[in-house]
C-alpha cells in the first residue's frame, strides 16, 4: 500500500511540475488591440477621422511567438508600430514616416495601463 501511495504522489507531483513549467501567454491578441486602441484614442486627436474614418485607424499587424504588433495610422500618413510583449504587456513604440523613410523609437508603455479591465488568462 505504501508503494501505491508513493507512486500516486510521484505522478501527481510530476504532472503539477510539468504544468507549472509550461509557457503561458497572459496577453491575448484582443487585449493587445484594446490596450493600444485605448492609448491611441487618449493620446492622439481623432477629429480628422470624423470626416473620413480611413484617415486614422488602429489595426493588427504581424504576430510572432513573443510579440503582437498593433499599428496606428495617423491622418498624416505616419505609422506607429506597437510591439506588445505577450508575457509582460510591455509595449515598444516605433514611429515611421513612409514619405520620408524615417523611423524613430517613440518609447514604451505598459499595456495594462490602457486596458479597461485586466483580463489576464493563465
Amino acid at each position: 500500500m505504501k508503494n501505491f501511495v508513493t507512486t500516486i504522489l510521484f505522478i501527481v507531483m510530476l504532472l503539477c511540475s510539468c504544468h507549472s513549467n509550461a509557457p503561458k501567454n497572459i496577453i491575448t491578441a484582443e487585449m493587445a488591440y484594446e490596450g493600444v486602441n485605448n492609448y491611441c484614442h487618449r493620446v492622439y486627436d481623432w477629429s480628422a477621422a470624423e470626416a473620413d474614418s480611413a484617415t486614422m485607424y488602429v489595426t493588427m499587424g504581424e504576430e510572432t511567438e513573443t510579440v503582437y504588433q498593433v499599428i496606428f495610422r495617423s491622418y498624416t500618413g505616419a505609422l506607429v508600430y506597437f510591439d506588445v510583449d505577450k508575457k509582460s504587456g510591455s509595449t515598444k513604440m516605433v514611429e515611421y514616416v513612409p514619405t520620408l523613410d524615417i523611423k524613430n523609437e517613440a518609447g514604451t508603455i505598459d499595456l495594462f495601463d490602457y486596458l479597461k479591465s485586466e483580463k489576464a488568462t493563465n
